[in-house]
């Protein structure tokens, strides 16, 4: 199973392929799209769900629900840069640099230039960062539970596989849409 913010396990291969211009894969017709009915307006719903609940429980952590996930990546040694940080989080730098601002103000991050490329901003937790960070998956559990609640863990592995499968998809779509470098003839 894979998990929440930048964890996830690498998608799996989804077992057909079916060619996007088929009218097997046609679900949605312009004629009649209605954003309610549309996978990614459910998506977009249940991200703002999940990201009102993360507000209300890391309060207790005094972080928002978008506070946690530099914090996060640094414990786990995925980000050690503000660059990386923000590379990992999807967000662009100047939104990274303000939102660490605000954890280094709260006592839980400290940055220190390099020494080697001024352009380059090292961050690391402080002991109050590292005992913070390490009550984040506490939070993390109790609010994605509470959303999985009446799901069967047949149906959460299910929903993991789907949206896995739904990501890989439009990673081989942007990947499919790149132009080549290779000289054409």
């Amino acid at each position: 199973m894979g998990k929440y913010y930048g964890g996830m396990q690498p998608p799996r291969t989804p077992a057909r392929t079916v060619d996007p211009g088929s009218p097997e894969q046609a679900f949605y017709q312009a004629s009649n799209y209605l954003s309610e009915s549309s996978v990614g307006y459910w998506i977009k719903q249940a991200y703002l769900s999940l990201q009102r609940q993360l507000d209300l429980d890391m309060q207790e952590l005094d972080l928002t629900g978008m506070q946690w996930g530099p914090l996060w990546l640094i414990r786990r040694g995925r980000a050690d840069t503000v660059a990386a940080c923000a590379r990992e989080a999807g967000i662009d730098a100047g939104a990274m640099t303000r939102m660490l601002d605000r954890l280094e103000a709260k006592g839980l991050l400290e940055r220190t230039r390099s020494t080697q490329d001024r352009r380059v901003v090292h961050v690391q937790l402080t002991r109050h960062g590292h005992e913070v960070a390490e009550r984040i998956p506490h939070c993390l559990v109790r609010v994605l539970n509470r959303q999985l609640r009446g799901f069967s863990r047949a149906e959460v592995e299910q929903l993991l596989d789907l949206l896995q499968r739904f990501v890989h998809n439009g990673s081989g779509a942007c990947a499919a849409a790149e132009p080549s470098s290779d000289p054409q003839p």
